[in-house]
Parts: C-alpha cells; sequence; structure tokens
C-alpha cells in the first residue's frame, strides 16, 4: 500500500481530510477503514483525490447509498495503478479476498457482472457474462460497472487480441479455413482462430498472457514477454519479435488507458453456423436442421456474356470442394430470370441423373420475380424442388414460394446472418469469375 502523506515531522496521524488532500490525481483503489482498522469499503477511481474527496460533501453524508459508509470512514489507504483497467481489475481482485462490509452487495447479489474465460475449449473465447458457468471456466469478478467491464474487455482485447464470440472452433476442422472472420479481425483485435489464421498453441500462449494480466502479474508478464522477444530475435525470427514488442509498448504505455465508458463497443454481428442452422429451422418450421445450403449468383461480364456462381454450406461452414461456376450457353444479353433457370435447370437434373443429394435449402439472390423463375424451372424440368427462398437485398426480405407477401426476419437474427453470408459469399465468387474472365478476354485481343 502507498502511503500518501510521505515522510512526516510529528508522531500525530493524519487527518482522513488531509489524507484526501493528499491524494495523487492517478487512476487507483481506495481502501475506507473505521476506527479500528479494518476495512469497510474498496472502490476504484480514474483520479483518486477527486473521486475520494466526493465522500466528504454534505450531500454524501445524506445520499442513501453512502450516509452510512460515510459515518464509519475513520482512515484510507490507497493504491495507484498504470490505468483504469488496472484498477478495475485490482478493486474485484481485493473485494473478493477481504469482502469489507460495504461491498457485500458483490457477494450476494448475482446480477453483477462477470469476465468468463470458457477454458475447455481449443480457442478459448473472452466473454461477459451475468450468468457464469460452475464448470470449465475461469471467472474473474465480480465487477461494479457492466459499461466499464465491457471497455476494459475492448481494452485488453487491442493487447491480447482474443476471441469472445460464442463460436464452437475444433482445432481440427478444416472447414474453418474458408469461414470468414468478424470485423474485429480487420481492425487487428482478434487474431481470428475462425479461419484458423493462429495455431491453437500460439492462441492459448496469448490467454495465458491475459490471465497473468488479470491476476495482477504485470510485471512479471513484460519480463517475460522481453525474454521472448530477445530470444525470437536471435533466432532471427524478426517478425514474432517485432509482434511481442508492439505488444509490450501497449501494456506499458497509452494503450490500456483512457475513459473505459468511451471504449465500450456495441456488439459485433459475427456469424454463428450453429445458431444460425438451428434459427432457420425454427423460423421456417423445417422438419430437421437443414446441414446443406447452396446459394446461386448471376454476374454479367461487358459486353453481354453472363456468369453464374453456386456456393454450398455444409453445418453453417462454407464447403469450397462444393463451390461451381457456370458459363451461361443459352441465353442472349442480360435476362437474370433466364439465366437462373438454366443453372438451376443444369444443376438439379445433373444431382438427380447421378442420384446424389440435393441440399436442404436453395438459396436465391433477388427477390419475388427470381423465386418464381425458379420455382417455374423445377416445374418444367419435372424435378421435386428442395426448401427453396430468395433473399431481396434492398430490404433484407424473405420471399418464400406461395407467400404473396416476404418475410421479414429480425436484423440481429442469426438465421438471417446466415443467409446473408450464403448470398455474400455467392456474389464474390461470381464476381471473382466475371473478372477473371474479363481479364483473359483482354488478354486474348
Amino acid at each position: 500500500m502507498t502511503d500518501p502523506a510521505g515522510p512526516e515531522t510529528t508522531d500525530e496521524p493524519l487527518d482522513v481530510r488531509e489524507k484526501v488532500r493528499r491524494l495523487p490525481t492517478t487512476p487507483g483503489v481506495y481502501l475506507f477503514k473505521d476506527a479500528k482498522g479494518v476495512v469497510v469499503y474498496i472502490g476504484k477511481a480514474v483520479n483518486l483525490r477527486s473521486r475520494v474527496g466526493s465522500y466528504f460533501t454534505e450531500a454524501a453524508a445524506v445520499e442513501r447509498r453512502t450516509a452510512d459508509l460515510v459515518t464509519e470512514i475513520a482512515d484510507l489507504d490507497h493504491v495507484e495503478t498504470d490505468s483504469e483497467v488496472d484498477a478495475l481489475l485490482m478493486e474485484a481482485r481485493l473485494v473478493k479476498d477481504v469482502q469489507p462490509k460495504f461491498n457485500q452487495e458483490l457477494k450476494d447479489d448475482k446480477s453483477f457482472p462477470y469476465l468468463q474465460i470458457v477454458t475447455g475449449e481449443d480457442f478459448p473465447r473472452v466473454e461477459f457474462t451475468r450468468t457464469p458457468r460452475t464448470k470449465g471456466v475461469k471467472l474473474y469478478g465480480p465487477f461494479t460497472s457492466a459499461k466499464k467491464l465491457r471497455g476494459a474487455i475492448s481494452v485488453m482485447q487491442k493487447v491480447f487480441r482474443f476471441r469472445n464470440c460464442s463460436l464452437d472452433i475444433d482445432d481440427g476442422d478444416e472447414r474453418w479455413r474458408w469461414f470468414r472472420p468478424c470485423l474485429l479481425a480487420s481492425i487487428n483485435q482478434c487474431t481470428a482462430p475462425c479461419n484458423l489464421r493462429i495455431s491453437k498453441e500460439d492462441y492459448r500462449k496469448d490467454i495465458r498472457r491475459l490471465r497473468m494480466f488479470l491476476e495482477g502479474k504485470k510485471d512479471k508478464l513484460l519480463r517475460d514477454l522481453k525474454r521472448e522477444m530477445e530470444a525470437a530475435s536471435k533466432e532471427l525470427k524478426f517478425e514474432k519479435a517485432a509482434r511481442i514488442r508492439d505488444e509490450i509498448k501497449a501494456l506499458e504505455n497509452a494503450s490500456l488507458r483512457g475513459d473505459l465508458e468511451e471504449h465500450a463497443q456495441p456488439e459485433v454481428f459475427y456469424v454463428d453456423p450453429k445458431k444460425g442452422v438451428r434459427g432457420l429451422k425454427k423460423i421456417f418450421d423445417l422438419p430437421e436442421e437443414p446441414r446443406v445450403v447452396e446459394g446461386i449468383d448471376i454476374a454479367h461480364l461487358q459486353g453481354g456474356e453472363t456468369v453464374a456462381s453456386l456456393v454450398q454450406f455444409i453445418d453453417g461452414l462454407p464447403f469450397k470442394p462444393g463451390y461451381k461456376r457456370y458459363k451461361i450457353r443459352t441465353v442472349q444479353g442480360v435476362d437474370d430470370f433466364a439465366s437462373m433457370r438454366e443453372v438451376v435447370s443444369r444443376r438439379f437434373r445433373r444431382l438427380e441423373r447421378e442420384g446424389e443429394r440435393f441440399p436442404d435449402i436453395l438459396l436465391i439472390d433477388g427477390g419475388k420475380g427470381q423465386l418464381g423463375a425458379v420455382m417455374q424451372t423445377f416445374r418444367d424440368v419435372d424435378v421435386e424442388p428442395p426448401f427453396v427462398l430468395s433473399l431481396a437485398k434492398r430490404e433484407e426480405e424473405v420471399f418464400l414460394p406461395g407467400e404473396s407477401d416476404p418475410r421479414k426476419l429480425s436484423r440481429h437474427s442469426f438465421a438471417l446472418r446466415l443467409l446473408q453470408y450464403v448470398r455474400d459469399e455467392a456474389h464474390r465468387f461470381a464476381q471473382h469469375y466475371h473478372h477473371t474472365l474479363r481479364r483473359k478476354s483482354t488478354f486474348e485481343r
């Protein structure tokens, strides 16, 4: 503990109000003690002098939440920290260890938030929760402020780059190699294990470092990182050394500072394959969860040549071996309806001829007109269709055969996000084919 008063010229103890006046204006944790020296309350502050001083006002003496506490404060102690994140974590650790009587609501009320690391997974997730698990997790907290905890998670994610999604990622499942990571990977706040961009071993090293930081072992963590950086440099692994150097700088400097409420981020809306598949079954009242979803899109070359793409998802994940490209043979000019009819006819007549399984869902990019053209094609070729729907991009409306009005799914629905992913992937694949053919035609002139 830090003695804020420094060396004294008298044996008389400092009055508690004088101690307040001598507090630093840095972040930290304060401990209020009663006349017997027992800690009765522990709190955190961005500015220790300002926050602790607020308890010694007329308003605090009559405020319901502080009135009883104020009458018992006979002394105080404090610990300075490097940042508000450090203060938030230290407060939670001290409250858990000391259990002051005016912090008892944290012990008794189960609605307070926790930081939870799901340790039993190949790539452990880090998450905010008010309903912590009892097994297979490492818990930190409880914390007094949900918003500040969310902010702290966001700040720590910039340093340790862990995932906070609910995806069930298996290290040996190669299908994840084709999965599209969420925004956090793009802004360098996640190492994207969902795309297998980091090994299980390296990811778990990052989680071990995070746990050291959460447990107050920042100094040891910095020493370990510096040794790792020096070793990597000696082994000529300069990229690894540079990454560790940046992590050290982030821990030592401003990356952990600032107002945590300003750092709190809205949820990043990722695609959760399992929840998406379950959502499709529930929303469309399907007899079982759809394992195979295929999507079709049309693209046009300059000069009128038309191409199409078909993408395949299995259990909500892209399955690249199932992707196909088509050059449209029977359609002159730009006619999306006719082009879609040709692709559907070629695809499903071949599947039927070769006795292969149809997809559980066929997704068409477009509105009611495109859907009608596809359903007419199935009738024309005398093929029993799978479950077919179309997704119109402008309003993200879903059209179903036999229903005159579109269905509007919640923008936050995992089912809608999965359909959007399939639709967007089909469009990307069609455009890639389109650009490849355009370059080829340019060079062949």
